[in-house]
């Protein structure tokens, strides 16, 4: 790459945000060391032992270390580890890497997802993190969790995928979905989705990125920001 390529680069807002939030963790950064003295070292290993031959996709989450710094990255950049305590829900939180460092970080924490991966299970218990076991599905509300959160969260979900037809969400669906979360969003609450892209490398048709920017998210590529709750 040229370097007059290199510096235009450089200067797109997007570089420069992905940029800035990599400073942002380096010079307030998290250890982790003291979390993993949480956890049981023995029943980790066994763990990851019974794990380590499998062909599945998910056994690769057996392996906690690098899915917990992935994690920590997630924390640092939504600056949840700069916050005063808060409330956080999140969406197929699958294995509980996310919620177990906030919870560290003196966040209350609620995962939500289906229970079809024994593993998250163990990790779960392992994490000694709460799950509500429900499955999401197009025009259904949420069950009742008793409580308002200040933060929604979901990363790498599938739950605005129809199965198996490999068909996403469209505008119709996910606005029902932000008008249900508002039930479940306390005052001034957030709301923060990471996309995964869709089988064209996509992360979602134009229609469905002005749905995001007329219920006032900010957009950027997977990174969907709803800094006041979704507007309506």
């Amino acid at each position: 790459m040229k370097l007059s390529r290199k510096i235009l680069k450089f200067t797109e807002p997007l570089t420069y945000r992905r940029g800035w939030r990599r400073a942002q963790r380096s010079i307030f950064p998290v250890p982790l060391q003291p979390m993993l003295a949480q956890i049981d070292p023995d029943r980790a290993q066994e763990i990851q032992q019974r794990y380590a031959n499998s062909t599945a996709g998910y056994a690769k989450y057996a392996d906690i270390q690098p899915w917990l710094k992935l994690n920590r990255e997630r924390v640092q950049d939504l600056n949840l580890h700069r916050s005063a305590p808060k409330r956080v829900l999140d969406l197929g939180c699958g294995g509980g890497f996310f919620l177990f460092i906030l919870k560290n970080l003196g966040h209350s924490v609620v995962g939500l997802d289906i229970d079809r991966v024994p593993l998250f299970g163990e990790l779960l218990e392992l994490f000694d993190v709460q799950r509500v076991v429900y499955k999401i599905d197009a025009f259904e509300p949420l069950p009742d969790l008793g409580q308002q959160f200040d933060w929604i969260t979901a990363f790498s979900a599938n739950f605005y995928l129809y199965h198996p037809a490999k068909k996403r969400w469209g505008t119709a669906e996910w606005d029902f979905f932000l008008r249900d979360l508002q039930h479940h969003l306390a005052p001034g609450g957030k709301i923060f989705f990471g996309l995964n892209p869709s089988y064209n490398g996509g992360y979602y048709t134009p229609e469905i990125r002005d749905l995001f920017l007329s219920r006032g998210a900010e957009v950027e590529r997977e990174r969907i920001f709803f800094e006041n709750g979704a507007r309506f």
